[in-house]
C-alpha cells in the first residue's frame, strides 16, 4: 500500500508494537499474516517479552510463513530448561532459538529499525534496547522472574519488559512515529476467581496488576489489535494454529482503521509528552 505523506512532503512513519502474553504470543502471526494481505509495510518495530520474539522476526523481514514454520518446531523444553519447581532456568534456550534464527548478530542490523523492551532489575528502569547483542536482548525481555534468571547486559541484569511495559505502543512514539498499532495477545488477561485459596488469590492478584500495566498501551494505540487467548494457557503450545486464525480474525476487524493511518485520513492522538527519563535507551 502506497503511503501518504503529511505536512511539508514527510512521509508517515508508522509503529508496530507487540505485545507479551508466553505462547499466547501465536497469535501475533496471524496478524503479521493480515498485514502481508494488505501489504501493509510498518516503519518501526517495538516488542516486549514473546513480542520481541515475534517482533525481531518481522523486523528481520522474515514472512509469518516462516515464522510459523519455526514456532511450529519448538517444545517448552528447548527454552525453559530446569525442570525443577521453583528453580528459574538460565536463558540459553531463548537466546539458542534466535541464534539458530538470526545468527549472531545485533538489534541494529536487522532490516528494519527495532526496540527490544526490558526491565533493569538493578535500576528497576524500564530499558529501550536499540543497539547491542539481539538474543541477549530479547531473552532478557522473555525472563520472567521466577521462571528465568535474569540476562546480563553490560551493567544491567534484565527482566521481562512486561513488568512495566507489557504492550510498548509507547516506544515507537519516543522514535517519531506519527501513528501506532499494538497488537495485545493476552486481551482477556484480567479474569477473576470463586476461590478464596492462596495460588488461587495470589494469580488472579497477579492479573489485576497486569491490566494496569496493559492500560498504557490501549492508551498510546492508534489502533489496538486485541485477541482473546484465554482458552489457551500462556506455558502450554497447544492450539498453535487455532491462536494464529484468531490473530489474522482479530488483524481483519480493525483492519479498515488500520489502512485509514495509512492514507493519513486518521486524527493524531493528543497524548501527554512522553518523559524520556522515565525510560533508559541503549
Amino acid at each position: 500500500m502506497k503511503r501518504k505523506y503529511g505536512f511539508f512532503g514527510k512521509k508517515l512513519k508508522i509503529g508496530l508494537a507487540f505485545g507479551g502474553g508466553g505462547t499466547r504470543g501465536f497469535s501475533h502471526i496471524g496478524v503479521i499474516k493480515a498485514f502481508e494481505e494488505y501489504g501493509l509495510d510498518f516503519d518501526f518495530v517495538a516488542g516486549t517479552s514473546v513480542g520481541s520474539i515475534i517482533g525481531a522476526a518481522y523486523a528481520n523481514g522474515m514472512t509469518s510463513k516462516e515464522i510459523y514454520e519455526i514456532g511450529k518446531k519448538l517444545k517448552i523444553k528447548d527454552i525453559k530448561t530446569n525442570k525443577l519447581i521453583f528453580m528459574p532456568s538460565k536463558s540459553d534456550g531463548i537466546e539458542s532459538l534466535l541464534h539458530e534464527s538470526f545468527g549472531d548478530i545485533n538489534v541494529e542490523d536487522l532490516k528494519k529499525p527495532m526496540a527490544v523492551v526490558a526491565v533493569d532489575i538493578k535500576s528497576t528502569k524500564e530499558v529501550c534496547i536499540t543497539n547491542g547483542n539481539l538474543a541477549l536482548a530479547v531473552a532478557g525481555s522473555c525472563s520472567v522472574p521466577g521462571i528465568f534468571q535474569p540476562v546480563p547486559f553490560g551493567e544491567k541484569l534484565l527482566c521481562d519488559g512486561g513488568l512495566q511495559n507489557t504492550i510498548p505502543a509507547d516506544i515507537p512514539r519516543l522514535f517519531d512515529c506519527d501513528y501506532v498499532v499494538a497488537v495485545d495477545c493476552n486481551s482477556t488477561r484480567n479474569y477473576g476467581t470463586d476461590s478464596s485459596k492462596v495460588l488461587d488469590v495470589l494469580a488472579s492478584s497477579i492479573r489485576i496488576l497486569m491490566k494496569s500495566n496493559a492500560i498504557k498501551g490501549y492508551i498510546n494505540a492508534d489502533v489496538m489489535v486485541a485477541t482473546d487467548n484465554k482458552r489457551f494457557k500462556q506455558t502450554r503450545l497447544d492450539g498453535i494454529d487455532e491462536m494464529v486464525e484468531e490473530g489474522y480474525k482479530n488483524a481483519i476487524d480493525v483492519m479498515p482503521k488500520i489502512i485509514e493511518l495509512f492514507k493519513g485520513k486518521a486524527p493524531k492522538k493528543k497524548l501527554q509528552k512522553l518523559n524520556r527519563e522515565e525510560i533508559e535507551i541503549i
